[in-house]
């Protein structure tokens, strides 16, 4: 399904196209569509000069979340000479990236920040204290264009109320009637059976009953789908069963915004790190994420505490095998190709699937085996 919201699209193209570009921060719930319309302005850019990141995936420690942009930009970069040696430097190197990489022909670059706020969790290292205000003050000064996100809408507020007319708000508007009518049309074969009363009322109905949210009304439109109906009471009964896609998408949105009180940037890293190799002891595991075994220690018992990590002969490792396929496939700057899934999937299952035993062939030749055949497959023969 494709959704419609070409008014608001003009108007965040409008504040990067002027001159100079303004920066849209644009603030929704889940579910209202952000992502969506991020990954449609990097389409309108043209991916050679836009680059969109995740920041809620990959945003673990400063040196990794650096390592992690750069190495996915669509631009050349030329790297520093040697690796950032503390948290501040790596932050510091990333907002040099932000302001000085091009594209191809020395063209500014598009950045499209999905849930910026994430940053926040930096703030926990040393010489970190103020890294939203920083990355602002950053943005602010750059040629380059930038488009940023967040859920958290009071925060974006208090954040932005000092910050320079070059930021403007934008609250992502509910789908209107019209744009649910158009999202829904693929479920239904464009409408072809379908009267235009009937349609127009479906159409007001699903954007009721969904708060105009995009992601609830393309679930909503899938269920009616599979039940062959244009029903959105029972469509949306069955999204929010037990096992319902709507009742998994509402935990994590309940949950996400329960925890994040405080930051677990340091906790993501570690099962980053542990999802590229395991098992891995202390020491291997404090090398990689660039702190001291104590602190790593510490950050591993929170782990093991929740049953994320398990512990075995000094070596940790994922407790849930399948949670640590998830964080290999989607705990990066953006998500993974249907080839990288079926990719990963495979590896994950040829390593973990038991290989089928070679059956002897000739076990059921019956009078055609001769008995020392017989004896040299293992079988005991009683008479």
């Amino acid at each position: 399904m494709t959704g419609a919201q070409p008014g608001f699209e003009r108007r965040v193209a409008g504040a990067l196209d002027a001159a100079p570009s303004r920066i849209p921060v644009i603030l929704g719930g889940c579910g209202s569509g952000r992502t969506w319309l991020l990954q449609r302005v990097r389409d309108r850019v043209g991916r050679g000069s836009a680059q969109y990141i995740d920041v809620e995936r990959c945003a673990t420690t400063p040196e990794r979340f650096l390592q992690a942009v750069v190495s996915a930009a669509p631009f050349p970069w030329r790297a520093a000479e040697r690796a950032p040696a503390t948290a501040r430097e790596a932050f510091d190197t990333l907002l040099a990236f932000f302001d000085h990489a091009r594209g191809a022909g020395g063209e500014p670059c598009t950045f499209l920040l999905d849930e910026v706020l994430e940053l926040r969790t930096f703030e926990s290292f040393p010489g970190l204290r103020h890294v939203l205000r920083d990355l602002l003050d950053g943005l602010a000064a750059s040629p380059n264009r930038f488009v940023l996100t967040t859920r958290y809408v009071a925060r974006a507020h208090r954040l932005l109320r000092d910050a320079t007319a070059r930021f403007e708000v934008m609250h992502q508007p509910a789908l209107t009637p019209a744009d649910v009518t158009d999202l829904l049309a693929p479920s239904f074969n464009g409408y072809e059976q379908m009267a235009t009363d009937d349609r127009d009322y479906l159409g007001r109905a699903v954007q009721a009953l969904t708060d105009g949210r995009s992601t609830y009304v393309r679930a909503l439109g899938h269920a009616m789908a599979e039940i062959r109906a244009a029903d959105p009471v029972s469509g949306l009964t069955a999204l929010l069963s037990s096992d319902g896609t709507l009742t998994s998408w509402c935990r994590f949105c309940y949950e996400l915004r329960l925890h994040r009180a405080r930051g677990y940037g340091a906790l993501k890293a570690i099962l980053d790190i542990l999802a590229e190799h395991e098992p891995l002891t202390l020491t291997e595991i404090s090398q990689r994420l660039h702190r001291t075994p104590g602190s790593t220690k510490d950050y591993l018992s929170w782990l093991e505490d929740v049953d994320l990590v398990t512990a075995r002969q000094k070596k940790y490792s994922f407790t849930d095998p399948v949670l640590r396929l998830w964080v290999r496939l989607h705990c990066r700057p953006t998500p993974p190709s249907q080839e990288e899934v079926a990719r990963e999937v495979q590896r994950y299952a040829v390593d973990r699937m038991p290989q089928p035993e070679p059956a002897p062939a000739l076990a059921y030749a019956g009078v055609d085996a001769s008995p020392e055949e017989r004896k040299s497959w293992g079988i005991i023969e009683i008479d």
